[in-house]
C-alpha cells in the first residue's frame, strides 16, 4: 500500500506547481500543517528545486492579531512584505498556499479592521496580485484537515474521528487511492475539463442565463474573444501547473458590465474568517445594487465596498452537480472544495487569460476588452440540481448547456 500522504505532497509538487530544476518555490502554510508540509519541501527539492522559501501562518496568532493589535496597522502594509513578494516572483519562484484553517477564527473580530487591511494589503499588492492573475509564475492551492476545520465539517464526530473522515474526504476529492497512480489519472482527469473547455470555445456564446428554483435568474454577457479555461493552465514562462487541487471546474470571464437580474447562494461562504450563509445579489449592468444575507451580511458588504470592482463580477465558472465533491454530500467550509461542489461565480478582479492575448494586456487594455479590475476576488456558489444554463449566440440561437446541474452535452 502506497503512503497517501507523500503521494499527495507529490502530486501538489509535481502536477500543482510542475517545480522545475533549478526554480525557487515559495510555501504559505498553517503551523499545523507542518508534517505535510514538510513533505512539499522534500519532494520539491527531490524535484531539483533551488530552495524553498517558507511562510508559517497560525490560527491562534492571527486570531490575537486582529482582536488586540493597534488599530493603526490595519492600514498599512510592511514594504518588506511586498517587496519579497515581487522579488521572488520575478525571480520565477512558483507559490504554493496550503489552505487550512478555522474557518469562524475571526468571528467576533470588527468587521472594519478586516476591510481597511485588505484594501492596505490590496493597494500594496496591485503590482504582485496583477503578476499572479497573469499567471507570471505557477501556483497551486491545495488544503489539509486541521481539528478546528474537521470538527466544523462534522461536529457529531470526536475530533480524531472529524480528522481522519476529513482525510477521507480530500483523498476522495484529489484522487488519491490505495493503489497510487494519482498522477496519471490528474493527466486524464485534465484532458477530460479541457475538451469541456474546446466545445464551450467553439460555441462563442454571447451570453449565459442561468435560472433554478432557488431564485436565480441572471443572465451574463461574455466578452467578445472570451476563452475557456480549465484545469491545468501555462505560466508566461512555459511552465504547465494546476492552480487548484482539487479542481472540477470551467471557467471563463463575463463582460463586467453585461450582468443583470438576480443570483441566490446555495452554500455558506467563508470571508475573512467568518461565515456568510444564505445570501442573494441583484445586478443591473454589472453592478452589485441590491445585496441580502441571513447571517454575515456586514462582511459580504464589506468584501464588495472595497473598491468600486468589488461590486462587478470577475469570474463565471461551470461544475457539475454529479462531480465527485458534491456527490460526497459534504459542505467543507472551505472555497477551495465547496467551488468544485458547484457552479459559482466570483465578484471582483477578472484572469487576464479569459480573453485571446490578455496576458500581455495592462488593467486598462483588459478594461476595454471587458474584464473587471479590483483589489479582490472572491468565489460564491450558486449551483444545484436544478440549475439550468442557457447559451446564447450572437444570432440568437439558443444550446442548452447545464440541465438539472450537469453538462447537457
Amino acid at each position: 500500500m502506497i503512503n497517501k500522504l507523500e503521494e499527495y505532497a507529490h502530486l501538489v509538487v509535481e502536477i500543482g506547481l510542475n517545480v522545475q530544476k533549478g526554480q525557487y518555490v515559495v510555501i504559505n502554510s498553517p503551523i499545523e500543517c507542518a508534517p505535510f508540509t514538510r513533505l512539499c519541501v522534500k519532494a520539491a527539492y527531490e524535484v531539483g528545486a533551488k530552495e524553498v522559501l517558507m511562510t508559517w501562518t497560525d490560527d491562534f496568532v492571527s486570531r490575537q492579531y486582529w482582536l488586540n493589535a493597534d488599530d493603526s496597522v490595519f492600514d498599512e502594509v510592511y514594504p518588506w512584505i511586498v517587496e519579497k513578494n515581487l522579488e521572488m516572483t520575478k525571480r520565477g519562484a512558483s507559490r504554493l498556499s496550503i489552505s487550512a484553517r478555522n474557518p469562524e477564527n475571526l468571528k467576533g473580530v470588527d468587521p472594519s479592521r478586516l476591510k481597511r487591511s485588505s484594501k492596505a494589503y490590496g493597494e500594496a499588492s496591485k503590482e504582485f496580485s496583477a503578476m499572479l492573475m497573469a499567471n507570471a509564475v505557477p501556483w497551486c492551492i491545495a488544503s489539509i484537515p486541521v481539528p478546528s476545520w474537521a470538527k466544523k465539517v462534522f461536529p457529531d464526530l470526536s475530533e480524531q474521528e472529524a480528522v481522519d473522515r476529513l482525510w477521507e474526504e480530500i483523498y476522495n476529492a484529489v484522487r488519491i487511492t490505495d493503489e497510487g497512480g494519482a498522477v496519471e489519472r490528474w493527466k486524464k482527469h485534465c484532458a477530460d475539463l479541457s475538451e469541456k473547455c474546446r466545445i464551450l470555445n467553439e460555441h462563442a456564446f454571447k451570453y449565459l442565463h442561468y435560472t433554478n428554483s432557488l431564485g436565480t435568474d441572471l443572465t451574463v454577457e461574455l466578452p467578445e474573444g472570451h476563452v475557456w479555461g480549465a484545469g491545468s493552465e501555462i505560466s508566461k514562462s512555459g511552465i504547465e501547473f494546476v492552480a487548484n487541487i482539487p479542481t472540477e471546474e470551467v471557467f471563463t470571464a463575463p463582460k463586467f458590465d453585461g450582468v443583470n437580474g438576480k443570483v441566490v447562494a446555495s452554500k455558506p461562504l467563508i470571508l475573512g474568517g467568518n461565515i456568510v450563509d444564505g445570501f442573494s445579489m441583484t445586478f443591473k449592468d454589472g453592478k452589485i445594487v441590491e445585496v441580502h444575507a441571513e447571517q454575515g451580511e456586514e462582511f459580504l458588504k464589506n468584501e464588495i465596498g472595497i473598491d468600486e470592482g468589488a461590486s462587478y463580477l470577475g469570474e463565471v465558472a461551470l461544475v457539475p452537480y454529479d462531480s465527485p465533491i458534491s456527490k460526497s454530500g459534504v459542505l467543507f467550509y472551505n472555497t477551495l472544495f465547496d467551488e468544485n461542489a458547484s457552479c459559482h461565480l466570483a465578484f471582483g478582479n477578472a484572469y487576464p487569460s479569459c480573453v485571446e492575448g490578455g496576458a500581455d494586456l495592462d488593467k486598462d487594455q483588459l478594461k476595454e476588452r471587458g474584464l473587471n479590475y479590483s483589489l479582490t476576488h472572491v468565489d460564491f456558489m450558486i449551483g444545484t440540481s436544478d440549475l439550468n444554463i442557457d447559451g446564447i449566440k450572437a444570432n440568437g440561437e439558443k444550446v442548452a448547456v447545464f440541465r438539472n446541474g450537469n453538462y447537457a452535452f
